[in-house]
């Protein structure tokens, strides 16, 4: 099957101010976009500078001058059509088994306080079998005590906090199962990208980008989400890290007002691979006056 992917952003610049962007489909899914992946940025002519961070996510830097900054981008990818695998009968790891570039994750990080949470967790999950079983009991815990709602997003909102309030976007969703997790021995990572309502029902939200996270089971990282917390079809990794921390998809060092912000992620025929891209308009797309009032949300 073929998703069409995309988003666009336009921020107002009181100042010249330099930006980075993690906007970019990550290394391992970028083989299987249909056009080449081209970040469209105006003012044109600014000079922009890729690079990789330390977690392998593909990332750009330019010099924005004052006054308005457009970033778009529009393509199309192509997946399997196939439901992501679940982890039952999937081996879980003692400490000493794992690899040395797992451990990192399995400490506290910035929204991810594991020793707030770590004596409660294993209170709640100590006595659930040290098996996938544990894994699962802590992604039900979080999808069923956690209620979504993008007026309960803040920027600066931790997994700790997220506990306490049961509220939150689908970053606090992950945040909190990352910490629980983390606090159980569990290695696990944030992720964010693309993810549609395909092969689901609409939820009646507007397309924004997701964040899921990977659990390191059977020698392998497993993809699970714990604001769905079912196997989804056509979910596209932009960037993966400790936390949201790691994987800002803009930041700028410097005051930044972001007056819209949209993003695609729709199921298409292989018809529009032809197409140029194109500040696309899909049935999801949100206003500028919505996209003003939920940022970043996800």
């Amino acid at each position: 099957m073929y998703i069409r992917i995309g988003y666009e952003f336009q921020f107002d610049l009181p100042t010249a101010t330099h930006v980075v962007l993690m906007l970019h489909t990550h290394p391992e899914k970028a083989h299987l976009l249909q056009r080449p992946e081209r970040i469209h940025i105006e003012p044109l002519g600014l000079r922009v500078d890729g690079f990789a961070d330390a977690f392998g996510n593909r990332c750009s830097r330019l010099m924005a001058p004052a006054g308005k900054l457009h970033i778009w981008a529009d393509n199309v990818i192509w997946d399997s059509g196939q439901r992501e695998p679940g982890i039952a009968d999937l081996m879980r790891h003692t400490v000493d088994e794992l690899p040395n570039d797992v451990l990192p994750f399995l400490l506290g990080s910035r929204y991810c306080e594991v020793d707030r949470l770590g004596s409660i967790a294993w209170d709640m999950f100590g006595k659930i079998p040290p098996t996938w079983e544990r894994v699962q009991a802590i992604m039900d815990f979080v999808h069923k005590h956690v209620t979504f709602g993008y007026k309960y997003a803040r920027i600066n909102k931790t997994a700790w906090e997220t506990w306490y309030e049961r509220t939150g976007v689908c970053r606090d969703f992950q945040h909190l199962a990352i910490t629980l997790l983390r606090a159980m021995n569990i290695p696990a990572r944030y992720a964010t990208g693309y993810l549609g309502d395909i092969e689901v029902p609409a939820d009646g939200l507007p397309d924004d980008f997701s964040a899921w996270i990977e659990v390191f089971l059977g020698g392998k990282w497993v993809t699970l989400d714990a604001r769905h917390n079912i196997p989804r079809v056509g979910r596209v990794l932009i960037a993966r890290g400790r936390d949201a921390t790691d994987v800002a998809m803009t930041t700028s060092f410097g005051p930044a007002k972001l007056e819209r912000f949209r993003v695609w992620t729709d199921e298409c025929g292989p018809e529009q691979i032809a197409q140029p891209d194109s500040i696309y308009v899909p049935p999801s797309a949100i206003s500028p006056v919505a996209a003003a009032i939920m940022p970043f949300a996800a």
